[in-house]
């Protein structure tokens, strides 16, 4: 089974019988729909069987329908452009159901997705690597910045030495990383569409010596070839806007992971930081807010 869909139905299309080829040919010209739709309803728009949609899954590879439109899914979340995204949703979005209750349920969905495929062992392995590391280095672009600025504000409280990368070219980046090799860790964070910086710079890191820790959303993403310990999170589109909040859920478990590794550590560090706070009056009681 080939990781790009697309590509394989391409290269095996003289392959397949007549009725395949149909089925070929609507999801080549329609996988933007195509990955969305029961096979049934795929069966329908190629005018073929509901049967005849399952045994070419089988053909593909997959262990049924449901996987082959798992796979389907990954394409469009990978290749589609933010108002392609959009037009999607608008063609998922169920009638009548409000905006609020469809992208509130959509997330829940997603953190037990995640919860579902997270990998025990790799999650284990890299809180140990972190805890261990002589530099932590935190790498995302695009809306998953904030992912690594969330893990900054709480890995730079309980490691001694943590960096964010934070660049706007690829040459500051690398400038940034250029010291990174044996004993350090990097994590790196995307989604679709992944980032082709965040993708090269783990690749620089691992090949200096690195362990690097990917945090995205399938083991078909381009990070998941330079992961040392793949964690992967659900990020599923609702609308033009990337959906993180399983991502940020794996997150903060990876946070209460380090710190409790770090135990304590992270203990005199907030009993320090409750003496610093109390001393110069960092935090306005509520009666002093004045409702604002």
């Amino acid at each position: 089974m080939s990781t790009d869909l697309l590509g394989e139905l391409k290269q095996r299309y003289h392959q397949f019988s007549k009725s395949q080829r149909r089925i070929a040919d609507y999801i080549l010209e329609h996988y933007s729909k195509a990955a969305y739709l029961t096979a049934a309803r795929l069966g329908q728009q190629a005018q073929v069987s509901e049967s005849t949609v399952v045994r070419f899954a089988f053909e593909l590879g997959y262990d049924g329908y449901p996987a082959l439109q798992a796979a389907l899914q990954e394409t469009v979340r990978s290749k589609l452009t933010s108002l392609q995204r959009m037009e999607v949703a608008e063609k998922r979005q169920e009638e009548g159901e409000p905006v609020l209750d469809q992208v509130l349920n959509k997330d829940v969905e997603q953190i037990y997705r995640t919860l579902e495929q997270t990998d025990r062992a790799a999650f284990a392995g890299a809180v140990e690597s972190i805890h261990q590391a002589k530099t932590v280095y935190l790498l995302a672009s695009g809306s998953a910045a904030f992912l690594a600025g969330f893990l900054n504000f709480y890995f730079r409280l309980v490691l001694p030495n943590v960096r964010l990368i934070q660049s706007a070219s690829a040459s500051e980046l690398f400038e940034q990383i250029l010291r990174v090799g044996k004993g350090d860790i990097v994590i790196g964070i995307s989604f679709p569409r992944y980032s082709k910086k965040t993708v090269n710079a783990l690749r620089y890191a691992r090949k200096n010596g690195a362990q690097v820790v990917a945090i995205t959303d399938s083991e078909f993403s381009p990070l998941a070839a330079q992961a040392d310990y793949l964690l992967l999170a659900r990020s599923d589109m609702v609308s033009f806007a990337d959906s993180l909040v399983a991502p940020l859920s794996l997150i903060n478990a990876l946070i209460a992971a380090v710190g409790q590794r770090r135990q304590e550590e992270t203990r005199r560090v907030f009993d320090r930081l409750e003496e610093i706070w109390a001393e110069y009056d960092v935090y306005a009681k509520a009666e002093e807010s004045d409702g604002i």
